[in-house]
């Protein structure tokens, strides 16, 4: 493994929505008391048109922004929750991010490790990787992991040169032990006792892997600065610490209280944390259980001072909207059967030859920038739009997912069937010129007006339930 390679840039996405445990416990503690004690705090809640592909995306252009990078060789997507079983959830990000089709890509998933591993192997690979990790885990109403999870994802961008934190080592541990498992055919996690968790697994395979990653890389553990390792059993991390020679002080923050625990992205979510807060010369130690345990060192360098300002975790914690009400998380994550009416069935069919020739468009937002008068228009066409040119096949593609616009009319309609009525659409203008009827997405009731500015993110626009598909398009959201 070089050892220069190294990450060159980090992102973060956290779902706008906080759910508030004390709603999960109002609605079930005539069921499960013994929920009272979990119930402070808070996890990200994914909207009705989010899942792990969209939080994937959303934490790449994170990562990628203001940045114009090497040309990428390959993009990792780990989550255990992908949409797709027999369709490649990576390239479904790469399209959304107009990575090209030069582009090697790979789902990671079967683990609470799938983060690490991407990771792990990326830097082995050589050359730029984008790693990104996400999930959208589904819980059993009144159970415990239904307060401890939460949803969101990070990104990672690899390689060589000038990165902000050099990989100093890594090492994994892969013991068989189960913690949780989910079979292929089941929608929800089985956790088996905590104590034993505890005390066989974390306690024992994570200070191993520990113990070997340090005398591989000849760092003593008490240089370790910050010290990442997701876990929502208490006084665990502080132990596996103390077991393996790491300053209390190094412990991190999980984030469980803010956010949840955001599975197989949570060791990346709580890396992307802990750089924007790291300085050059600083050890960063991240490790992931699960099966085993991953481990990675990486020490910051003097580059993380010229790295252009990322959102990261810190922007996304910012833009949160409190949610008490535990029926529409119930709704969104398909727990209740809902009355939808009959505007709800229309048959959602995709022609898939039509989004393919169209991929770009929908999957991109490519539109199109007259070569001649420089008219920017969505979508593109063979006509450019602008009355005093009207040229003919003038137009070159021009993304507009990263343009920021302003709503120029809009509708909030009660009657067209939505997840989370009213449905929110209208015009937007790009502030770079350009035009386009547009969803809203993450909107405030009655918080719409003329002259709001919004920015485009990557959502579901329509799940075709009768086939399994799902559609996705670029919706508006406010800017916050």
């Amino acid at each position: 493994m070089a050892n220069d390679a190294g990450i060159l840039s980090y992102g973060a996405y956290l779902p706008r929505r906080r759910l508030q445990r004390s709603s999960i416990l109002a609605a079930n503690s005539w069921f499960a008391p013994g929920l009272r004690g979990l119930a402070k705090g808070e996890r990200a809640m994914a909207n009705w048109d989010e899942d792990s592909v969209t939080m994937a995306v959303e934490a790449a252009r994170d990562c990628l922004a203001g940045l114009a990078p090497a040309q990428l060789q390959q993009l990792m997507f780990a989550s255990t929750t992908h949409p797709y079983d027999d369709r490649q959830n990576a390239a479904i990000v790469a399209n959304a991010m107009h990575l090209g089709s030069s582009l090697r890509v790979l789902d990671v998933t079967g683990s609470q490790r799938a983060g690490t591993s991407a990771l792990i192997s990326a830097l082995n690979s050589g050359g730029n990787s984008l790693v990104a990790a996400a999930e959208h885990r589904l819980a059993k109403a009144a159970s415990p992991q239904e307060m401890h999870y939460g949803d969101g994802g990070a990104a990672l961008l690899l390689g060589s040169g000038q990165p902000i934190a050099r990989l100093v080592g890594a090492h994994s541990e892969t013991v068989d032990f189960v913690h949780q498992f989910r079979a292929s055919e089941r929608a929800h996690d089985y956790a088996w006792e905590e104590r034993w968790i505890r005390d066989e697994g974390y306690m024992k395979l994570v200070p191993a892997a520990l113990s070997a990653l340090f005398k591989a890389t000849g760092v003593a553990p008490s240089a370790v600065t910050h010290f990442c390792l997701p876990c929502t059993l208490p006084r665990v991390v502080s132990g596996v610490a103390k077991r393996a020679g790491i300053a209390e002080g190094a412990v991190r923050d999980n984030l469980a209280a803010v956010c949840g625990d955001t599975g197989a992205a949570h060791p990346l979510v709580m890396l992307a944390h802990a750089l924007a807060q790291a300085k050059a010369g600083e050890l960063v130690l991240v490790a992931a259980f699960g099966q085993g345990c991953d481990a990675l060192l990486f020490e910051v360098t003097d580059a993380i001072g010229a790295l252009p300002p990322r959102g990261g975790v810190d922007a996304a914690l910012a833009r949160r909207r409190e949610e008490t009400n535990y029926q529409r998380f119930l709704a969104f994550n398909d727990h209740i059967a809902l009355e939808r009416g009959m505007r709800a069935e229309a048959d959602k069919g995709t022609p898939l030859t039509t989004l393919y020739r169209n991929r770009d468009m929908i999957t991109g937002l490519v539109g199109g920038r007259c070569r001649l008068c420089g008219t920017l228009q969505f979508p593109r066409g063979r006509y450019c739009v602008n009355p005093q040119c009207n040229a003919l096949d003038s137009q070159d593609p021009h993304p507009f997912s990263d343009t920021r616009a302003k709503v120029m009319s809009y509708t909030a309609d009660a009657l067209t069937y939505s997840a989370d009525p009213p449905a929110y659409y209208g015009m937007i203008e790009f502030d770079a010129g350009g035009r386009m009827m547009a969803d809203f997405t993450d909107i405030d009731e009655g918080k719409v007006e003329v002259g709001m500015p919004v920015r485009m993110m990557f959502r579901i626009k329509e799940h075709d339930a009768a086939r399994g598909f799902v559609r996705y398009f670029w919706k508006a959201a406010p800017s916050i």
